[in-house]
This record gives structure tokens, C-alpha cells and sequence, in this order.
């Protein structure tokens, strides 16, 4: 019974120092570790440490992307890319975090995951998906954390509608502001 009680301590007190080392880490990384690529670029890299981030990309020809979630965690869209005919890698690292990628309903995703006290699931429907497409080679790891691959973002849907309303009304409001004549001033 000591033994057990033994073993216990030394993996609660290794798990804590683990646990307070990482989040040191994370703190010194989240300064110098940054984000590149832009919504129309062919590469990207996504950095989410102790945040929240939304990425959405519109390549033409998508070749490689990267996406870190360490404490944080976020969303890629890729809707609205189209894989280079070589395919295109991702990869994607979730410490205590978690990545919520988005693709095609059709796309063909091979994973090549790790995942420790953590998962990688796709909950895309299997027929659905079109053998003939490039596929999207998913390597990367998952601990204390999470990789879920979907084709549906109703919550990012909704983002997009309401910005284009806005940017609609706004474009309407600079149409009538045009159109109205200058005011003339008042006679005393």
C-alpha cells in the first residue's frame, strides 16, 4: 500500500511540475512565436497562446499550413481554399488547447496524430468524401487537448453574414451621403 501511495505523490507531484513548467513556457513563447499568412497566401501559420484565434483561408493553391494551440485554442476555415493538385500538408500542435479545423466537405485528409490525454476525431461523413481530390496530409499532436476536423461552422457562418450586413449598410449609408446636397447655410 505505501508503494502505491508512493507512486501516487511522485505522479501528482511530476504532473504538477510539468503542468507549471509548461505554462511557463507558454508564457515566454507567447511573445516570440507570431503568426504569418495572410487569408489569399498559399502558407500560413497560426499562433493561439493563452488566446483565442480565428483563422479563414482563401489560397488558391494551399501548400502548408501550421497551427499551434498552447493554452488557447481557435478555428481554420478552409472552406474557401482550394489544395494545390500536389496536396498540402497541416500541421497542427494543441497543448491544453484546442483546434477546430474546418474543410470541405469532400476533401480527403490522411492524419499522421499523436495524441496524449487528448484526441483527434473527424466528424465528417464518410461517403461524402471525393477519393479523386488532393489530400490534406494532418500530422501534428494533441496533448491535454484536442483536434476536431468538421465541414459546418454555423457560429462562423453567422460572423460572415452579420459583417457582410454591416459592411452592405455601411456602403448604402456612403451611397445616400453622396447623393444628398450640400447644405446651405442659414440666413440671419
Amino acid at each position: 500500500m505505501r508503494t502505491i501511495r508512493t507512486l501516487l505523490t511522485l505522479f501528482f507531484g511530476l504532473f504538477l511540475v510539468g503542468g507549471i513548467a509548461s505554462a511557463l513556457a507558454a508564457a515566454y513563447a507567447r511573445g516570440r512565436i507570431e503568426s504569418h499568412g495572410g487569408e489569399e497566401d498559399d502558407e500560413f501559420d497560426v499562433v493561439s497562446i493563452y488566446d483565442g484565434k480565428d483563422f479563414t483561408s482563401r489560397a488558391r493553391a494551399l501548400r502548408r499550413g501550421s497551427v499551434l494551440s498552447w493554452y488557447g485554442g481557435g478555428t481554420v476555415d478552409l472552406r474557401g481554399a482550394t489544395l494545390d493538385p500536389a496536396g498540402a500538408t497541416l500541421t497542427a500542435r494543441s497543448i491544453f488547447g484546442g483546434i477546430r479545423l474546418v474543410v470541405p466537405e469532400a476533401w480527403r485528409i490522411e492524419r499522421d496524430m499523436i495524441a496524449v490525454f487528448g484526441g483527434v476525431g473527424d466528424g465528417r461523413s464518410a461517403e461524402r468524401i471525393d477519393e479523386s481530390l488532393p489530400v490534406l496530409h494532418l500530422e501534428g499532436f494533441s496533448i491535454f487537448g484536442g483536434i476536431g476536423i468538421v465541414s459546418e461552422a454555423p457560429d462562423l457562418d453567422q460572423k460572415a453574414a452579420e459583417a457582410a450586413e454591416a459592411a452592405a449598410a455601411s456602403e448604402a449609408a456612403a451611397a445616400f451621403a453622396e447623393e444628398m446636397p450640400a447644405a446651405q447655410p442659414a440666413m440671419a
